[in-house]
């Protein structure tokens, strides 16, 4: 009995001492996990944090600036720079939103908008003085650059490549939100409340046919065609408004990706019905850029 009693000892201390180690490893192991896991983490979140918006440059592509058009044309290449910063600010703000296209569809779309109208703009202002420059609309394409820059790019995948511009600008696309900061601007306010209202709710614009009177012959085809894409750019917001899933993209979806992006289109639509009256002398209709912001309704 003597001798069997120290002998238990010893085994329970064996024992106890193997579960001691295993239950050590373990906790090592799991805190070695734990770190690589939030290794992961700060290594996705700095990858995300590294996106930013890469835009080709476009004063190395102008050619001889006149001298009447050096104001004009250095204030809009100053608008470039503030529109990618805009933008950037958006990016780095919109982390996780809104889906697969949304980086597209509400950042690097409308930013593309907004520099294609800006760069006609340029364009007319060395125009009147000199040559008019083509190809300046090829420079209005952005993609991401670092991170997963591949994500949601669409369009803008090949905007490096728009360096030496070949196509006509004649015709920009939509964009120039720049110009649509009137009265009409914070229609969206109501925005936030998502599509919790489902098919009841629609988009609501001011009419801009209306507000337009005294079209030179030369600019009527031109002006109507814009006014149909008016139409078309509210039809297709209304679609998206329809199709996107109940507390998509959060509080703010609608408003950041659906009447955000509407907004542009519209200025920059409105801008060319401006710019077809100025081509052929005639001043267009004053305060058309308030009619830019549309808001939800609900009925």
């Amino acid at each position: 009995m003597s001798r069997g009693l120290p002998l238990l000892h010893r085994r329970r201390i064996l024992v106890s001492g193997a579960i001691g180690g295993i239950t050590c490893a373990a906790v090592v192991v799991g805190a070695a996990m734990a770190g690589q896991d939030d290794g992961s983490g700060d290594a996705n979140a700095s990858t995300k944090a590294a996106q930013t918006i890469s835009c080709p440059a476009v004063a190395g592509s102008l050619p001889e600036i006149p001298a009447e058009a050096r104001a004009e044309v250095d204030r809009n290449l100053a608008l470039l720079d503030t529109q990618i910063a805009e933008a950037d600010k958006r990016l780095g703000a919109s982390q996780g939103e809104g889906g697969p296209n949304f980086v597209q569809n509400a950042i690097l779309g409308p930013l593309a908008d907004k520099r294609k109208s800006t760069l006609d703009r340029i364009a007319i202002s060395i125009g009147r003085r000199a040559e008019k420059p083509t190809g300046l609309d090829a420079l209005a394409e952005c993609t991401l650059s670092g991170g997963e820059a591949g994500a949601g790019t669409g369009a803008g995948g090949e905007a490096d490549s728009g360096a030496t511009p070949t196509a006509a600008a004649s015709e920009p696309a939509d964009g120039g939100a720049e110009q649509g900061s009137g009265a009409e601007q914070g229609g969206g306010a109501d925005a936030g409340s998502g599509t919790d209202e489902g098919s009841a709710q629609t988009i609501s614009c001011p009419d801009v046919a209306s507000k337009i009177s005294g079209v030179p012959a030369a600019a009527r085809a031109e002006v109507d065609r814009n006014l149909a894409l008016l139409d078309t750019q509210i039809a297709e917001a209304d679609k998206r408004l329809g199709t996107s899933r109940q507390g998509e993209g959060g509080p703010n979806f609608v408003q950041n990706a659906i009447l955000g992006p509407l907004k542009d289109k519209r200025a920059s639509t409105i801008d060319r019905i401006e710019l077809s009256f100025s081509r052929q002398g005639s001043t267009a209709p004053s305060g058309l850029d308030a009619l830019a912001g549309c808001s939800l309704t609900s009925g």
